[in-house]
């Protein structure tokens, strides 16, 4: 991590109707954002269906899910995915993975009794197949014999962590290239977040580590009320800094802010009652972008 200029991108939230992607992903292309990231929320919409479909909509913005829960897919399957993905895509697919909502993987009967287990045998599992190894592995959870894609990847995938907690942000600092955030962190976990990393893999190893930190914006007549609205739909509090309303000045400030924080990629997610979905895009990628550098 370092105070580099980030990377600025936009997350297609699940509340949008699948629909409305395909102009979503060519508005953030055509517009210069530098990523779209999907989410798989149960039970809303798919984060491989998704990617699939904007990737192939698209021709140079790289595209992330963040994050696919691990309980609920084999990680043979998960890698066939991923690796399928990148052999159509080259350079632009980003892996994120996570032991997801628990309460989610109750209701679906895929909840592990221990999910950081999982996480870490499923992670390293995942990483070997990915780079091209064939993988036997006899874990609580996860269980191979002789794994080996016929079709790996023909360059490293990067593969994100999602986690809260204070296991799952180290796990994911010694285990994975990036750390994601989770939606609607204030500076202090950004914060918490970034020692944590630095403390588990020192400074060598947090120059070359990514840090995704997703923010949810607005702009135009009435932003500072819906950032607001939709932090009490997350129960936060409003005007701790967790979200951000204003001008393509303020919003590029908030973006230099989050990079001196540790953060290299941005991810503004909309309220779910923007009114002008496409706008608030091309927003980002024709208004904030052009200043972020300055």
């Amino acid at each position: 991590m370092t105070t580099a200029v980030p990377r600025l991108g936009v997350t297609f939230i699940p509340t949008i109707e699948p629909e409305r992607l395909k102009d979503f992903a060519r508005v953030a292309e055509d517009s210069g954002l530098d990523e779209i990231w999907l989410w798989e929320d149960c039970f809303k919409e798919s984060g491989v269906a998704t990617a699939a479909a904007a990737l192939a909509w698209t021709e140079r913005i790289h595209v992330g899910v963040g994050l696919m829960p691990v309980p609920l897919r084999n990680v043979a399957l998960t890698t066939m995915e991923i690796a399928t993905l990148a052999r159509l895509f080259p350079g632009r697919v980003i892996a994120g993975i996570g032991h997801g909502v628990q309460g989610w993987m109750e209701q679906v009967g895929a909840r592990a009794a221990s999910p950081m287990t999982l996480l870490e045998e499923y992670t390293v599992a995942l990483r070997a197949l990915l780079d091209g190894e064939s993988v036997s592995t006899q874990g609580r959870y996860v269980r191979l014999d002789g794994v080996r894609l016929d079709w790996p990847p023909a360059e490293r995938v990067p593969l994100m962590l999602g986690g809260e907690g204070s296991k799952s942000v180290r796990l994911a600092a010694r285990l994975g290239d990036g750390n994601l955030l989770a939606s609607a962190v204030g500076d202090g976990d950004i914060r918490r977040t970034r020692d944590l990393i630095l403390d588990e893999i020192g400074a060598d190893g947090v120059s070359s580590h990514h840090l995704v930190v997703p923010k949810i914006a607005a702009t135009g007549e009435g932003a500072r009320q819906r950032v607001d609205e939709e932090l009490a739909r997350w129960e936060k509090p409003a005007d701790t800094g967790i979200g951000v309303a204003g001008d393509a000045n303020t919003v590029a400030e908030e973006v230099r802010r989050l990079a001196r924080l540790g953060a290299t990629s941005v991810a503004f997610a909309p309220t779910e009652d923007e009114p002008d979905l496409l706008g608030f895009v091309e927003f980002l990628g024709r208004a904030v972008k052009p200043l972020i550098p300055t």
